[in-house]
């Protein structure tokens, strides 16, 4: 019976020692992503598109990379920052991810960026659009927007073309705060006055008694971030109110009228402006080819964040291409730097310094199109640098 023992005994140490190598080396040809996103709740249809977008991409491009099987492992984080930063350091400590993705807003992605930097694992920033969050990390690289980027340019084109007075109505959390104030400045330097500003709760606001405050105020336009997924409740009251008919303008940057929501706004959402990075209707190549794949895939059309989404990835796997296969992250940030391509949004960059993205901005205007609602482009800004980070 002893002898027998240490047979099995003998036989199992042969196993795991000839098994531990072919697990190291499967180990090693494997490239993990924890996708953290908001599945449920308010900005559920934010990591939607990411979702999608990623699926997409992979789809088209295969799942190898410089020798490296990619795997996505989704987290869905509800949009809650405590729920992120245990989820990062979970995907860190025990799968071991080589990248963490996704953030749908701010807070979410500054409570991982200590665990960013700690593991020296990239952050790749694929929604949230507050300026500092890249300078919250040296690991953290963004593929979305600043609303710094919108906000400047939608404030110098009112004050160009008309608009005097403006009433603004952002939601009451960083990226709010950056809207609004970088809107205000330019705004105003163009002799622009702010007759009212209200700010509105960020999970689940009810928007009506503050509309009827803005039509009070009767401004030229009302200047209107809130964050991808609420545009449409927002346009719903606003139309319920009247605000439509009172020849008051929508405007702001480009969030409120996310393509993924804009068809079921109904008509009071025509002739609204706003400045953005994406459009579905954006004309190139490149883009309808994405739209197309999307909309087959998925049964509707990409928004700004499934954009953020496919270039997100298209960054992780450009930079394995850099560096051989090597998957550590000083290796994959360094790659990154400076990287150029040419996005369904149009030609993109990562700035070298900063680590932030530079893009094309473009002035849209709501129009309908063979029956459907589409941001149609009417301006282009070639190449804006987040101006949060030149101003200081």
């Amino acid at each position: 019976m002893l002898i027998g023992r240490r047979t099995l005994l003998q036989a199992a140490c042969i196993a795991v020692a000839t098994g531990a190598p072919i697990a190291a080396a499967q180990a090693e040809d494997t490239f993990k992503v924890g996708l953290i996103v908001p599945m449920t709740g308010g900005q559920a249809s934010t990591g939607k598109q990411i979702d999608n977008a990623i699926k997409l991409y992979i789809k088209k491009h295969g799942d190898t990379v410089a020798g490296k099987k990619i795997e996505v492992i989704l987290k869905d984080d509800a949009a809650i920052p405590d729920n992120t930063k245990r989820l990062a350091q979970e995907l860190i400590v025990n799968d071991k991810v080589n990248v963490i993705a996704g953030f749908g807003i701010t807070p979410a992605a500054l409570a991982a960026a200590p665990l960013a930097t700690q593991a020296k694992v990239p952050e790749i920033v694929m929604a949230a659009g507050t300026s500092i969050i890249t300078e919250r990390s040296p690991y953290i690289v963004r593929t979305s927007f600043t609303l710094a980027q919108s906000s400047i340019i939608i404030g110098d084109w009112a004050a160009k073309n008309g608009i005097k007075k403006v009433a603004t109505l952002t939601s009451d959390y960083a990226p709010g705060n950056d809207a609004l104030a970088f809107f205000k400045e330019r705004f105003t330097a163009g002799g622009g006055e702010i007759v009212e500003e209200i700010k509105v709760p960020l999970a689940n606001p009810d928007f009506a008694p503050f509309l009827q405050r803005m039509k009070d105020a009767k401004p030229d336009a009302m200047f209107v971030f809130v964050p991808a997924g609420q545009g449409g409740n927002f346009m719903k009251q606003f139309a319920e109110r009247g605000l439509d008919k009172s020849g008051i303008k929508v405007i702001g940057p480009g969030d409120v009228m996310d393509d993924d929501l804009l068809n079921s706004m109904g008509d009071a959402a025509l002739g609204v402006v706003t400045a953005h990075m994406y459009s579905a209707a954006h004309p190139s190549a490149m883009n309808k080819e994405f739209v197309a794949a999307y909309k087959k895939e998925f049964g509707q059309r990409p928004g700004f964040m499934a954009v953020g989404g496919y270039d997100g990835i298209h960054l992780v796997f450009e930079a394995l291409k850099k560096t051989g296969g090597k998957a550590d992250g000083d290796s994959l940030i360094a790659a990154m730097k400076g990287m150029k391509w040419e996005s369904p949004r149009g030609p993109i960059s990562i700035d070298p310094e900063t680590r932030d993205i530079v893009q094309n901005i473009y002035i849209r205007k709501v129009e309908k199109v063979d029956g459907e609602l589409y941001n149609i482009e009417f301006a282009k800004f070639d190449a804006v640098k987040d101006p949060g980070k030149t101003k200081k």
